[in-house]
């Protein structure tokens, strides 16, 4: 069976990123399972999967414009620190979660001045080359179930 939409796919991958920097991988964890054709992965990376087979290995690069988009730097606020006093342990590097009117949006805290936090809405890798090394472990049609869900489901009927 080939990598086609609404087939469930599980792959090994490491991710790096152009300066040889190991970003993730699943080597130390099971294959990720996604549902192919959903949008569960990033764009570039499912268009080259797609026709893979269990067994396939494939070495992917990706600009940003197939994966999480150039950074923009509109994205990038500051606001009065006292903004989020509530915060107990703010410091760089950590990820927030503010409710805007398009839904919730992940803030990076970029930096910590003594009066002002600049916030970064951008997605971490967004403007990076984006290098995949990937191992199709197995392909198989995805359940009735899993497509109306979106998600893959384990063999015991449970999300994964």
């Amino acid at each position: 069976m080939t990598v086609a939409d609404n087939c469930v796919v599980k792959i090994d991958y490491t991710l790096k990123n152009n300066q040889g920097q190991v970003l993730d991988s699943s080597s130390e964890k099971a294959p990720l399972a996604y549902i192919h054709g959903k949008g569960n992965l990033i764009s570039g990376l499912e268009k080259e999967l797609s026709g893979m087979k269990a067994g396939d290995r494939t070495e992917v690069v990706l600009q940003p414009s197939e994966a999480y988009g150039e950074r923009q730097e509109g994205l990038v606020t500051s606001v009065p620190r006292t903004e989020l006093a509530q915060i107990p342990e703010l410091k760089e590097g950590i990820q927030l979660q503010a409710q805007t009117a398009q839904g919730v949006q992940v803030l990076t805290v970029a930096e910590i001045k003594e009066d002002t936090v600049t916030l970064d809405a951008n997605h971490p890798l967004a403007g990076e080359v984006l290098n995949f090394d990937v191992k199709v472990v197995e392909v198989r049609e995805a359940t009735e179930e899993e497509i109306a869900h979106g998600h893959v489901h384990g063999p015991d009927g449970v999300e994964h």
